[in-house]
C-alpha cells in the first residue's frame, strides 16, 4: 500500500518510554552488621564534610537503573556506597535512576567486599563502572581485611588505572578531593579497622557525632586557656605588689 496517498496509514513514530515499574528493594541484607556500619560511615561522614553544600548526593545499597535492558534482565544490584556531585541534593530518591537524573552516573563508587563478592566486585562490577558508568573513582574494601583496600581512577582514555597508595596506605579520590584510608576504632559498639575519608591535610573526616564531640572539646580547651591566662595575669599583678582580687 502506498502510504503517501493514504495519510491515515502513516503512524507517527514515538521513542519508547522508560520503564516505570522499577523495584527498589530486593530484600537482601548487607553481608554483615560491620558492612552496614561501614557503608553508613562513608555516607554520613561525606555528608558532614559537605554540610554547607546542597549539590551532591551520597547513597548506599541502592539500585542504580541505567537502561531498559538492565530492567528486563532484573539486574538490581547496586553499589554499597556511591556519590554524585553537581546534582540537586534535596530530591527524595528510592534509588538512582539515570534517565531521571539528566543522564548522570555516580562519580565515586565503593564496594564493601566479602569473600563471596570479591571476584564480582573486582571483575564484572569494575568493568561495568569503567565501561558503562564511566565512574571517575572506584574503590573496593573488605571491612574484615584491613589490607584489602584497592582503587582505580579513570584515565583520559576512559580506562581504569590502579591507584598507588601513599606512605600511609591511603588512596587519593580525585573526584572528591579526599583520601580514602583506614582507621581503627569503635563505631556503633563494633571495633574494627574502618574505611574512612581524610582531607587534603590528612585530617580524619568526622562523623556528625565525632564533630559534635570535637566542638565541645575545642570549647572546653578555649575556656581552660582563658582561665589559665587570667591566672597568669593575677600572678603577675601579685609580683608587682597589686592585689588582683580588689581590682
Amino acid at each position: 500500500m502506498n502510504t503517501e496517498k493514504n495519510p491515515a496509514a502513516v503512524v507517527e513514530w514515538e521513542p519508547p518510554m522508560p520503564p516505570t515499574d522499577l523495584i527498589f528493594d530486593d530484600g537482601e541484607p548487607l553481608e554483615s552488621n560491620r558492612h552496614r556500619i561501614a557503608m553508613n560511615v562513608l555516607i554520613r561522614s561525606l555528608q558532614q564534610f559537605f554540610a554547607d553544600r546542597n549539590d551532591f548526593f551520597a547513597g548506599g545499597n541502592m539500585f542504580i537503573y541505567y537502561s531498559s535492558a538492565q530492567v528486563r534482565n532484573r539486574d538490581f544490584r547496586g553499589p554499597d556506597f556511591f556519590a554524585v556531585l553537581n546534582v540537586e541534593g534535596n530530591n527524595s530518591r528510592q534509588g538512582w535512576v539515570v534517565w531521571e537524573e539528566n543522564g548522570r552516573y555516580p562519580d565515586v563508587i565503593v564496594e564493601l567486599m566479602s569473600p563471596s563478592t570479591a571476584a564480582i566486585d573486582k571483575g564484572i562490577k569494575k568493568n561495568l563502572y569503567e565501561q558503562t558508568f564511566r565512574t571517575s573513582d572506584y574503590f573496593v574494601y573488605d571491612p574484615f581485611e584491613p589490607n584489602s583496600l584497592q582503587g582505580w581512577h579513570l584515565d583520559d582514555n576512559q580506562q581504569y588505572q590502579p591507584l598507588t597508595p601513599n606512605e600511609r596506605g591511603w588512596l587519593w579520590c580525585k573526584r572528591l578531593g579526599l583520601w580514602l584510608g583506614t582507621s581503627e576504632g569503635t563505631i556503633d559498639r563494633e571495633t574494627a579497622v574502618w574505611l574512612r575519608f581524610y582531607d587534603v591535610a590528612g585530617n580524619l573526616v568526622l562523623l556528625p557525632e565525632e564533630a559534635a564531640i570535637a566542638q565541645l572539646q575545642a570549647a572546653a580547651a578555649r575556656e581552660e586557656a582563658a582561665v589559665a591566662q587570667v591566672d597568669r595575669l593575677a600572678a603577675r599583678l601579685r609580683e608587682l605588689g597589686e592585689n588582683p582580687d580588689i581590682l
